[in-house]
């Protein structure tokens, strides 16, 4: 049994030990009946103390998770009061009394910015025994991991690649079909469907019949989309935090957060049109996720997110991760270093269309000293440079903290005026 007693306790029975010591020296009786009290009820109380610990375990809350609100239930066994602590990294969460007879859910709520694998929180009980006079050791911490799947922002008009697939889809492209625009006027040829006769242009280029005109149109398809993601950095908006000693803030989104959401807005904007969608991990050497459609490709996506990380030391490829021909490469990085900016050189130069998304956050340099921000400064020059390199290479670049809908939308508007680029 870990019950000790509390300071108040032994204050109280300290201070009726001295009353009933004066009042028998002083020959006092009225003041030594005074300290009787306090020293009657420290005994009795420290007497009743519970002869049980306190314990309390995390479990799966009945409430549905909604995005960035994690939820479980705490359930503490105790005879008594406790005292309930909530911690989440560094940031206190809660301390609160808390009356349980025998045992008792509590519901535990956090809102968070942060995806990915992560602690919900950290919680300890302290019983307190009857009239204060007693008190436990706090219990050994109960916490419950938590996958936090990133969510998703709307973001309109996306850009397509400059070929498109397949025979079915929501874009329409240049080979002839069906569902698509009107391509031409033609002469009618076997093959050609009754339906498709166009009796207005037949009536006016043929009026006595001798030929028929159909109209023709475009195929729809669809488009191959690629999002890789740079998990090699996990930085947050304070420099100071980037060598690793110091964790980021819980209320700050780190570039991995913005990367996943990122990421899992772009696979679901694609895959509502009809479009396919694959992942791959710039930062590690797995089975990429083959472009695939459909609701449950955005559930695959969404989860492999959550679960990418940086694993141990940067990787240094040989060779870039293989695409499939003709496809859209999407690439979430911070470019702090040229491993990103060196493959994307290499997918734009086998002729991908190649849209770069730089997803480090706003940074926080006031606190910094001169060292520090000397550093920074030459860090930011490499970082434009690195870019403007980019650019030259037709790679087109989109910051996610600044309106990346915009960005993305100007982009679909300049893939539709090229020449011969699908819509």
């Amino acid at each position: 049994m870990t019950w000790a007693r509390s300071r108040a306790s032994v204050t109280g029975v300290a201070a009726g030990l001295v009353l009933v010591a004066l009042g028998a020296l002083l020959g006092r009786p009225d003041v030594a009946v005074l300290g009787v009290a306090p020293i009657i009820a420290g005994v009795w109380d420290w007497h009743r103390r519970p002869s049980v610990d306190p314990t309390v375990r995390m479990g799966p809350s009945a409430a549905p998770p909604t995005a960035g609100t994690l939820r479980a239930d705490a359930v503490v066994v105790s005879p008594g009061t406790v005292l309930v602590g909530a911690r989440r990294g560094a940031r206190v969460l809660l301390d609160a009394w808390v009356l349980v007879d025998g045992t008792r859910h509590l519901s535990l709520v956090v809102h968070t910015v942060r995806t990915g694998p992560q602690d919900l929180a950290f919680v300890d009980v302290q019983g307190v025994g009857p009239g204060a006079a007693s008190v436990s050791e706090p219990s050994p911490p109960a916490t419950r991991s938590a996958l936090v799947l990133p969510g998703a922002r709307p973001l309109g008009e996306l850009p397509l690649p400059p070929r498109l697939r397949g025979l079915t889809g929501a874009h329409e492209s240049r080979r002839p079909g069906e569902g698509g625009g009107l391509r031409d006027v033609h002469p009618f040829a076997p093959g050609d469907r009754l339906r498709r006769i166009d009796w207005r242009v037949t009536a006016r280029r043929a009026p006595d019949l001798h030929e028929l005109y159909v109209r023709r149109e475009h195929a729809l398809a669809e488009a191959v989309v690629v999002l890789v993601v740079d998990s090699r950095d996990d930085v947050g908006p304070d420099p100071m935090t980037w060598r690793g000693s110091i964790p980021p803030k819980a209320q700050d989104p780190t570039s991995l957060d913005l990367a996943r959401q990122a990421a899992s807005s772009a696979a679901q904007g694609f895959l509502d049109l009809g479009d396919r969608v694959g992942l791959d991990d710039l930062g590690a050497v797995r089975r990429p996720l083959p472009p695939g459609g459909g609701r449950r490709q955005l559930d695959r996506i969404r989860h492999a997110l959550a679960l990418t990380r940086p694993e141990g030391d940067p990787l240094r490829r040989l060779r870039p991760p293989r695409i499939p021909s003709g496809a859209l490469v999407m690439l979430f990085s911070t470019f702090l270093d040229d491993e990103a900016a060196l493959v994307a050189s290499v997918w734009r130069r086998a002729g991908h269309r190649v849209v770069a998304v730089d997803v480090l956050p706003t940074l926080r340099e006031r606190h910094l000293g001169d060292r520090e921000r000397l550093a920074m400064q030459m860090i930011r020059m490499a970082r434009e440079d690195r870019l403007a390199e980019l650019a030259d290479l037709d790679v087109e670049l989109v910051t996610w903290r600044e309106s990346p809908h915009v960005a993305l939308a100007s982009l679909a508007r300049r893939a539709q005026r090229r020449a011969g680029a699908a819509r």
